[in-house]
C-alpha cells in the first residue's frame, strides 16, 4: 500500500519496512506491487458504488498531461467526475460511457481535438469549455506527478498503463475530500477506508 498510495521509491519502502523489522529487498517490493496491485485494484473497483448505466446526470472533466517515456513525449488522458473520482486514465470515451452512462456535461479545455472527438461520439452539445472550469481534472494530475517523480519516470508504456490503473483505484479508495468534511467526519471515513483495505489484503 505504501508504494502505491504515497510518493515513495522502492528503496524508500524497503527502508521503512526495515525500520519495522521486515527485512526485504526493494526488488521484493517491485514484485509485490506487480503481483498483487492489479488484484487489489480490481477488488476495489468491484466494491465501489456507481450509478446505473441509465443515469446521465453526472458531470465529467477531461484533460491531458504530457508523460515522457524513454525521451519520447506521450499524452496521458484522464477523466474525472464531478466529485473528483478518477473514472479512467488513458481515456476511451466510448468505454467509460458504456460503464458509467452518458454524462449530462463534459468539461474540457480549449484543445481543438476535443471538439472533433465530441462530435464523433455525439456529445458535442454537452461540451463545456472555460478557463477555470476544468481545474478539478487539472488538480487530479498532481498525485500522479508526485509518484512519477519518485519513480524517476516510466520506461515502458505498458508499465505506465498498469501503474496508473492501480494508482487511480487506490487513490479513489482513500480520497475522502477532507476539504468538504469536518475533521470528525473525515477521521471516521479514513478509518473505514483503512479497515476495508486491511480486509482486502487479508482476503
Amino acid at each position: 500500500m505504501m508504494y502505491i498510495r504515497f510518493p515513495l521509491s522502492l528503496r524508500n519502502v524497503e527502508g521503512l519496512l526495515h525500520e519495522r523489522g521486515v527485512d526485504i529487498c526493494h526488488e521484493t517490493v517491485r514484485y509485490w506491487w506487480n503481483r498483487f496491485g492489479p488484484m487489489f485494484a480490481r477488488e476495489i473497483r468491484k466494491k465501489r458504488h456507481h450509478p446505473s448505466p441509465n443515469y446521465s446526470g453526472w458531470r465529467w472533466h477531461l484533460d491531458e498531461v504530457f508523460v515522457k517515456i524513454n525521451g519520447e513525449t506521450h499524452f496521458l488522458w484522464r477523466a474525472v467526475d464531478h466529485e473528483g473520482e478518477v473514472l479512467e486514465a488513458l481515456v476511451f470515451l466510448k468505454k467509460i460511457m458504456k460503464r458509467y452512462g452518458r454524462p449530462h456535461a463534459i468539461v474540457t479545455d480549449r484543445l481543438r481535438s476535443y471538439r472533433a472527438a465530441m462530435k464523433l461520439i455525439g456529445n458535442d452539445k454537452v461540451q463545456e469549455v472555460g478557463r477555470w472550469l476544468n481545474d478539478r481534472c487539472e488538480n487530479s494530475h498532481l498525485p500522479f506527478r508526485r509518484r512519477e517523480h519518485a519513480m524517476l519516470r516510466f520506461r515502458h508504456m505498458r508499465s505506465l498503463q498498469k501503474f496508473i490503473s492501480i494508482h487511480a483505484s487506490v487513490y479513489n479508495h482513500f480520497n475522502k475530500e477532507r476539504h468538504l468534511n469536518s475533521r470528525d467526519t473525515f477521521k471516521v471515513q479514513r478509518e473505514t477506508a483503512l479497515v476495508e483495505w486491511q480486509q482486502l489484503c487479508a482476503a
